[in-house]
């Protein structure tokens, strides 16, 4: 093998690895509880649902006049601590800290200001495609 082989081998295999670290498929939590009205589009028209998914993005084509590929909710330690923001309910106080909260069986994330960083965790049950 030459150098110019070595080159594109190495080109090859750092494809290969953005392909799959962005084409992981979503939850069933981080697409189901998103109400269609707050979709962002991550497709385009046309789009099918292996090429969405391939994105790493959610597809439900039910709902008429919102985007049928879009991006999902984030990713939590816990399927149960997935959901939208407007829908956490409180389980703490301000300040608490991750370990308190986690000590009364609640999710914890400080990623977004303005909103409970300790909320009560919602029903994997609740999830559905």
């Amino acid at each position: 093998m030459g150098p110019r082989d070595a080159q594109l081998l190495a080109v090859l295999l750092v494809l290969g690895l953005c392909a799959l670290a962005g084409g992981e498929k979503p939850s069933p939590c981080q697409c189901s509880r998103l109400s269609p009205q707050k979709r962002k589009n991550c497709g385009f028209p046309g789009i099918t649902s292996d090429q969405c998914f391939d994105k790493g993005c959610c597809f439900d084509s039910s709902v008429a006049g919102v985007p049928w590929c879009f991006e999902p909710l984030p990713k939590q330690e816990s399927e149960q601590c997935v959901m939208e923001v407007s829908a956490r309910k409180d389980c703490g106080y301000r300040g608490i800290s991750p370990e308190e909260c986690a000590s009364r069986n609640c999710c914890f994330s400080n990623l977004i200001f303005e909103v409970p960083w300790c909320f009560f965790p919602k029903s994997v049950e609740d999830c559905h495609y």
